[in-house]
């Protein structure tokens, strides 16, 4: 494959959003998003409580020395402050007014112990409070807790900026390691294709190596064309074989049926042995492309008038068609055997008219039959299969010997059905295209 075509195949993937690539993605960022969520939740709340607790102790340590001080000298704070003439600290609080009502509540409930409330009636500016009554005097502190604020909300930003940092990279590295694993992947799939098409000695290369489940899959793949190669090749020498095995009495029988008297019965045992005889040489071909063994002998010729001498020796009323008569290099002679096929085959198992259109290196040849069953429009002609019975009965040899030339010849050989003009079946040859003028014509040769 060439770098341009990996690149394609890659932005292709890439593109592909339903991609494993993309699924291994998606789940280790969530995994990754989860994780960070709940480490950021847990660090969160574990600071909440701690400057919770860091508060309730200098709240509750400020309100003890300020009872301790009463008790030792008698003198309530306020009296102290006021004798003195200066203002109290800003964290004792003197006046009943002053408290919150919710302090006032807790303190009702709890008259012989001291209560710490923490304020967050304003979220941005948040206090601990502290307050106790002794002998019927009230005191109570406050002690403002902004800054652990600004701290926790400092924490928070950090969190979330190394959490994205994180996935900065993790992201990265996960589609990286997506892309090996997708590489793996591509490469069975690539093989796995090419053996459905026929490259039978194609393999992942994996071997014997144990692995992950990756390798376990390519080496399936691996075992499972090596035993489809073996039945197919002895499939392909059995035909060989019978084929082989059958001529000499074939022809013993088309020389015996030359000396038989002339009459009814001896036409009829003539058309059968020449039936068979046919049956014996396409068997023989096949066996031939099965093997490789065929090569295109190629010389410059007119598709048209190649086109129009074979559907002459077909003998079938049928109407060619030359829209342009363009001179390529291509064997003439399996030109002649593909479109002699496709004809015969259109007469055989569709409805007429049969019609051939010639139009440059593009060969159509139509019937207005039933068409192609599925089955041949999926897996292609197989020999010995003839599809649907409204389509006639044969051998199914005719199209597996004009796809087996088509591909000697480089050619493609596409079949459908038409959806108007009476429905049919349609079988499209697609020559190699002449090369650009001063340029040498390559020789098609087998696979």
């Amino acid at each position: 494959m060439s770098a341009r075509s990996r690149a394609a195949t890659f932005w292709r993937s890439l593109s592909n959003w339903r991609s494993l690539r993309w699924k291994f993605a998606t789940l280790v960022v969530a995994a990754s998003c989860a994780g960070a969520l709940a480490v950021g939740l847990l660090v969160h709340s574990a600071t909440v409580e701690r400057h919770q607790r860091e508060g309730t102790a200098r709240a509750f340590d400020a309100l003890v020395a300020l009872v301790d001080k009463y008790k030792r000298t008698g003198i309530h704070p306020l009296d102290e402050y006021q004798k003195n003439g200066g203002p109290p600290p800003p964290d004792v609080v003197t006046m009943a007014g002053e408290l919150p009502p919710e302090l006032l509540r807790r303190m009702e409930r709890e008259r012989d112990a001291p209560v710490v409330w923490y304020d967050t009636r304003d979220e941005d500016d948040p206090w601990m409070w502290a307050a106790h009554r002794v002998d019927g005097e009230l005191f109570a502190v406050n002690i403002h807790m902004g800054s652990e604020k600004m701290n926790l909300a400092a924490l928070d930003r950090t969190m979330v900026k190394v959490s994205a940092a994180t996935l900065a990279v993790i992201v990265p590295l996960c589609l990286l390691a997506a892309e090996l694993l997708n590489r793996r992947l591509r490469g069975v799939a690539r093989t796995a294709r090419r053996i459905a098409d026929g490259e039978l000695d194609a393999r992942t290369g994996v071997g014997g190596r144990r692995g992950d489940e990756i390798t376990e899959i390519a080496g399936a793949v691996d075992t499972m064309a090596h035993a489809l190669q073996g039945r197919l090749l002895a499939e392909q020498r059995f035909t060989a074989d019978v084929a082989h095995e059958l001529r000499t009495p074939v022809m013993g029988l088309v020389t015996s049926t030359e000396l038989l008297p002339e009459g009814q019965a001896t036409d009829l045992v003539r058309d059968r042995v020449r039936v068979l005889r046919g049956l014996v040489e396409d068997l023989l071909e096949i066996s031939r492309l099965d093997a490789g063994a065929e090569a295109a002998d190629a010389r410059p010729v007119p598709v048209g008038s190649v086109v129009e001498a074979a559907v002459a020796r077909t003998g079938q009323p049928t109407r060619t068609v030359v829209v342009h008569n363009q001179r390529i290099s291509t064997d003439p002679r399996r030109l002649d055997r593909i479109i002699a096929n496709l004809v015969l085959n259109a007469h055989r198992h569709g409805r007429t008219p049969v019609e051939v259109r010639v139009d440059g290196t593009t060969v159509v040849v139509r019937d207005h039959g039933p068409g192609f069953p599925e089955h041949l429009l999926v897996d292609g002609p197989q020999r010995f299969r003839t599809g649907a019975p409204e389509r006639g009965h044969g051998h199914g040899l005719g199209l597996t010997i004009a796809l087996g030339h088509a591909q000697v010849i480089g050619a493609t050989l596409r079949l459908t059905n038409a959806d108007e003009d009476g429905g049919g079946a349609i079988a499209t040859l697609r020559l190699p295209s002449p090369p650009p003028s001063g340029l040498p014509s390559p020789s098609p040769s087998g696979p």
